[in-house]
């Protein structure tokens, strides 16, 4: 049973957008009082029939909302097929049907590129596409800069209504849980523009620690002009990619603070 804080959504729609894209539309009376504006925030899908490692606490993955329809009252989700070392979601994902029920909790926090910067570094792999798309419907249409998407395949590629002025790079990887780096290796290719940059990136979590030190010690960038996540981490589950990203987190800090 879900406890009394998760909302239990209905699958109303399945599409398969790409061969490692699978996109899900939520319904229900559970939606009725969702939050507006947490388009690119996440929800946490529940699974209270899995094994616990903490008894107090069900087994969740983490997805970003990539759409709200408040008006017929849907959240859509798309699933990433390859890269989820838990499994769950993506087992559960493969085999959702219209009418099938899960809980979530949710929603959380949305972090999108700062808007009025000369220009902007929008990268991240397959995970990270739809909070990518949430990123580009807030781009002023003047925007300019890199796109830079790890896909699993040329398959996955998509048309994206992208300002003229901002670059797409697609970077194909068919193993991105054993072939690390592919997305760091491109972005640092990229000749690095003058004027005030805000950089977004989500990735794996190797990657990530790659792509911090490349943007602050090789590119000077400054803690209000970057987002930076890892969504997963290649051989962990997600909940212990949450134990080495806090542990990261903190060192991160202590370095800061002496370096400070």
């Amino acid at each position: 049973m879900a406890s009394s804080n998760h909302r239990i959504l209905t699958v109303q729609h399945v599409t398969q957008v790409t061969p490692n894209m699978r996109r899900i539309t939520f319904g229900g009376a559970g939606l009725a009082d969702f939050p507006e504006g947490h388009e690119g925030g996440y929800i946490k899908l529940v699974f209270p029939d899995e094994p616990r490692s903490n008894p107090d606490r069900p087994v969740m993955r983490t997805y970003t909302i990539l759409a709200h329809d408040v008006e017929n009252a849907t959240v859509t989700v798309d699933f990433a097929l390859h890269g989820d070392s838990g499994g769950i979601a993506t087992d559960w994902a493969i085999s959702a049907q219209p009418g099938d029920c899960i809980p979530i909790a949710g929603p959380g926090s949305v972090k999108l590129a700062a808007p009025g910067r000369d220009w902007y570094l929008l990268a991240g792999d397959m995970t990270a596409f739809p909070a990518l798309m949430c990123n580009f419907q807030n781009l002023p249409e003047d925007a300019s800069g890199y796109v830079v998407i790890e896909i699993i395949s040329d398959a996955d590629k998509r048309d994206l209504n992208l300002p003229a002025g901002m670059e797409l790079q697609w970077v194909v990887n068919p193993t991105p849980d054993v072939t690390k780096g592919a997305l760091v290796d491109q972005i640092m290719t990229l000749p690095w523009r003058d004027g005030d940059v805000f950089v977004w990136t989500a990735c794996e979590f190797d990657s990530m620690r790659r792509l911090r030190s490349y943007y602050r010690t090789e590119r000077g960038v400054e803690r209000d002009q970057f987002y930076l996540s890892s969504y997963w981490r290649a051989g962990r589950t997600e909940d212990q990619h949450k134990v080495d990203k806090s542990k990261d987190n903190q060192a991160d800090k202590a370095a800061l603070a002496g370096a400070g």
